[in-house]
């Protein structure tokens, strides 16, 4: 038999302590038996425990209801099993928090003189498909809807058990719905809070008794490993910041927060800089029409591009009217300036753009004078408040416009429907009009005040 030296032993234990330490250290939330560790909070729904199971329960005349962990959590991996009524709607909160409906967290409901708001990881068997979403409760609304990864709409299984899993390590947050990757949103509005299963509140008498179950409810804190990389699609709300995962999706800053570098003057070399300049990491634009005239204080990238994705966000002041523009043609500038597809920014309550054009084809997200965005009313296009939009051009041509995570139009350059909408436009006289195989981003001078900061382009090929 062969005898080891005592410094290969010490080796050996080394060796073992390490792969002990790496492992995955799951801790239970639920202890299987009681409710020990949670409190109720918000609504009166009904919370208890059978079978291993915590099962709440819906009932009338009350708010959504939250059994939430006494103990917060700021970095952590969770995982839990859930099975829930086909007609329900529900939820898991975390980094969440409780305070006065009065206070700075811009609480909604002022009903209640708590109420719990922040981050949730959507449970919705309906036909919208969004479980796996991120939605902030009682605060800004849905910050990551199925919208952005539709592949991902039918990891939900219905009338059985789901398996959920949130990553939360740093700014970044992860969903997995029965190990399917859906939502990667980079926020850092909350970095720690409790956990807590959601019933919703029921207003249908019908609905009252609707059920949902949660059991295998775990938890780590401790060494935690993110998952492998994937390519879903990033919504990052920091400011002119790149995530890793953006980086290696290709995505690139077109501003830099600091410098107006990579931008000029349209149709010239110089960049305006009495009209355009650089304020707490944000590009804003002066009100009042520059004196150039034509195209005015228009600025354009130095790159051109042919199929992209383009994120922004932009803050416009009262009345205001831009746009950004692409597949820009410098070369063949119109009366009213230079030309290009256009996605418009506009403040559609007061400035009288709205109401002209076609059926509302010159308003907020639309392809201006020549496609009406179709908002719902839920994409809260607020003035003086930051908003987020995205132009996606993929290679076959087919185009999108994105408002606040909504897609509100697309269509097809090059189709006989796009020819027949550039006939009836302004822009009817401008030969193979927004068919340029690539151009310059145009963000415009409209003579209003307006502010651009985030803006990133990743190429699509």
């Amino acid at each position: 038999m062969r005898v080891l030296n005592f410094g290969c032993m010490l080796l050996l234990a080394a060796n073992i302590a390490v792969a002990q330490n790496t492992k995955e250290q799951w801790e239970p939330l639920f202890n299987g038996k009681d409710l020990k560790g949670f409190k109720q909070l918000n609504g009166k729904a009904n919370y208890v425990v059978k079978n291993g199971e915590i099962i709440g329960t819906t009932v009338p005349n009350q708010p959504n209801s939250f059994l939430a962990t006494e103990k917060e959590y700021g970095d952590f991996i969770l995982e839990l099993d859930f099975k829930v009524d086909e007609r329900m709607n529900s939820g898991i909160q975390f980094r969440s928090e409780i305070k006065d409906a009065n206070d700075k967290c811009n609480v909604t409901d002022k009903k209640t003189p708590e109420r719990v708001h922040g981050y949730q990881m959507e449970i919705d068997p309906s036909d919208r498909g969004w479980s796996g979403g991120i939605y902030d409760e009682a605060r800004r609304g849905w910050l990551y809807s199925m919208e952005n990864n539709p592949a991902a709409k039918n990891a939900f299984k219905h009338n059985d058990w789901n398996h959920y899993r949130i990553e939360c390590i740093g700014n970044s947050i992860r969903t997995w719905v029965n190990g399917i990757a859906c939502a990667h949103l980079i926020d850092d509005m909350t970095p720690k809070g409790f956990i807590a299963l959601q019933v919703h509140a029921v207003n249908d008498p019908k609905n009252v008794g609707e059920e949902i179950r949660w059991r295998n409810i775990r938890i780590q804190t401790k060494k935690l490993k993110p998952a492998a990389d994937d390519n879903v699609f990033v919504v990052n709300t920091l400011l002119n910041n790149l995530s890793p995962e953006e980086k290696r999706m290709g995505y690139k800053l077109l501003f830099d927060g600091k410098t107006t570098e990579g931008w000029r003057r349209a149709g010239k070399d110089d960049f305006p800089s009495s009209q355009w300049y650089v304020e707490n990491g944000e590009l804003r634009l002066r009100k009042g029409r520059s004196v150039m005239g034509g195209s005015g204080a228009d600025i354009v990238t130095k790159e051109s591009f042919s199929a992209f994705d383009l994120q922004f966000e932009f803050q416009l002041s009262d009345s205001a009217n831009s746009g950004v523009k692409y597949f820009v043609a410098e070369k063949e500038p119109a009366a009213g300036g230079i030309v290009g597809l256009e996605y418009q920014i506009l403040d559609d309550e007061k400035h009288p753009d709205a109401k002209l054009g076609s059926i509302g084809n010159r308003t907020m997200a639309s392809v201006y004078d020549l496609i009406p965005a179709k908002k719902n009313g839920r994409e809260k296009i607020p003035i003086g408040e930051w908003n987020r939009g995205r132009i996606t051009v993929y290679p076959d041509g087919r185009v999108e416009h994105w408002i606040n995570g909504w897609k509100v139009l697309e269509y097809q350059r090059g189709t006989q429907y796009f020819y027949a909408l550039v006939a009836r436009s302004k822009y009817a006289k401008i030969p193979d009009f927004g068919m340029a195989a690539k151009g310059p981003l145009l963000l415009q001078d409209h003579g209003a005040a307006v502010a651009f900061r985030s803006i990133k382009i990743r190429e699509l090929k």
